[in-house]
């Protein structure tokens, strides 16, 4: 165990490791583990379609679009490669992604870089590898949670800004830290989101930097989940990494699931500090690494070095994406207001997160008094999924829930080509088909 600052470093192959798990007895214990919300509603889902239900699915963050042919080409290519290799990923495709990086005003060189299946196991490693109690958005994405629990911390959910989510607001974030200390808790590590999943919104610069301030003052590391930093809608928007306000204490997770719709091929990095305290945060997970997943699949590698070099034709896809997302979020976005609620508008990311406050007696009349209701009576009397608020660390009792776009793109590959290529995918017939389907049961729903 080393410490820098105030922090430890845990090396997750000692006794840490088992009081991380809070040991193995207790682990078996655990009566209350389930599967992760979304997974438990796509498996819903596909039940109720194979019973010939018609569903709109807004549940789950997928991004239904046709594998790159490049990038198949790349995998294809890529298999002869079945050694194990480093643990950390190859020397080109750690180069190749701290290129990535680097392009995006965080220099970075290929020794901060680690490459793992996703970036879940990444983030599950960094909670196991760094101690201290875990402080997240309200709401957040559901995997942030269990996960740190998972790794035996207390984790503190904190109330997002009007201005928008993935961060939490600075004066409650400080009145909860001296509020846990006193309690004899240890917040160290606070996790933002930009752009947020599940709000579709990005924390302007000067939010971001009220928050590295914070974290500079409380000690805290700040892990930075940007994910959908590609998938912003018009890249004018003004985005700020916390890597470039604070970068002795940020880790930056990233992967290719969202923005070039690889999901289901499990590719993930993660960008360490340039200092003693980010080598030894790396040395950790690759520690953790080299006993869980051993390496990423070789394949995969060779996809990532591609990808992460961004070529022309990549760079292209990546635009023709994220044209698509806004054009379909903005109108799902205008149902959602025209329908009554209170919703902040998405500029990245394919989410909207809507609240039915406004119309909160109206939906009385129908049931409908929580999350939970009114993501039932949704699927139940209109066939539209939806992921409840307080499956997100949300207040139960507030009527909201996260809408993804990202599975409306159309049932065939023709039709995916059709959205991508379009100049306004919106107004596609069989696009514009199921928003109409939306509109008239959301119209009734609060009518």
């Amino acid at each position: 165990m080393r410490r820098r600052g105030g922090l430890e470093i845990r090396c997750p192959l000692g006794n840490h490791f088992g009081k991380g798990f809070q040991g193995l007895k207790e682990l078996r214990g655990m009566a209350d583990w389930r599967i992760s919300p979304t997974l438990a509603l796509n498996d819903m889902v596909a039940q109720r379609q194979e019973r010939g239900e018609s569903i709109v699915h807004l549940g789950f963050g997928e991004v239904r679009l046709p594998a790159f042919e490049p990038l198949v080409d790349r995998l294809v290519a890529g298999a002869s490669r079945n050694t194990y290799g480093p643990v950390a990923g190859s020397q080109a495709v750690r180069q190749a992604a701290a290129g990535y990086f680097t392009r995006r005003r965080i220099p970075t060189d290929a020794e901060q870089v680690v490459v793992g299946p996703g970036s879940k196991p990444l983030l599950l490693a960094l909670n196991l590898v760094v101690p201290g109690d875990v402080i997240v958005p309200k709401p957040a994405r559901n995997t942030y949670a269990p996960q740190a629990e998972l790794a035996g911390k207390k984790v503190f959910r904190i109330s997002i800004p009007a201005r928008a989510g993935g961060v939490p607001d600075p004066a409650a974030l400080q009145d909860t830290i001296l509020a846990a200390r006193a309690l004899g808790r240890d917040p160290r590590i606070v996790i933002l989101t930009l752009p947020d999943n599940p709000t579709g919104t990005v924390a302007p610069p000067e939010l971001v930097r009220e928050i590295c301030a914070l974290a500079e003052q409380e000690d805290l590391l700040i892990i930075s989940d940007e994910t959908y930093r590609d998938v912003l809608h018009d890249p004018r928007t003004p985005m700020l990494s916390p890597a470039e306000a604070a970068p002795r204490r940020t880790v930056v997770t990233t992967g290719l699931s969202k923005n070039l719709a690889l999901g289901g091929w499990r590719i993930g990095v993660a960008r360490f500090p340039d200092s003693l305290w980010g080598q030894r945060i790396r040395d950790g997970v690759i520690s953790f690494a080299s006993e869980v997943w051993s390496t990423l699949a070789g394949p995969m590698q060779q996809v990532a070095e591609y990808a992460f070099t961004e070529p022309q034709e990549v760079r292209q896809r990546l635009a023709d994406s994220a044209r698509l997302h806004g054009s379909v979020a903005r109108a799902l976005h205008r149902i959602m207001v025209d329908a009554g609620a209170v919703c902040r508008p998405p500029v990245g990311a394919f989410y909207v997160y809507p609240d039915f406050n406004p119309v909160r007696e109206k939906l009385a009349a129908r049931g409908v008094t929580d999350a939970d209701t009114l993501s039932r009576h949704l699927v139940d009397e209109h066939g539209i999924v939806v992921l409840g608020g307080h499956l997100l660390g949300d207040d139960p009792t507030a009527l909201r829930f996260k809408a993804a776009t990202s599975m409306l793109y159309g049932d065939t590959v023709e039709l995916q080509q059709q959205a991508l290529a379009a100049d306004d995918p919106a107004k596609l017939p069989h696009i514009r088909e199921v928003l109409t389907r939306l509109s008239e049961a959301f119209t009734k729903l609060c009518g």
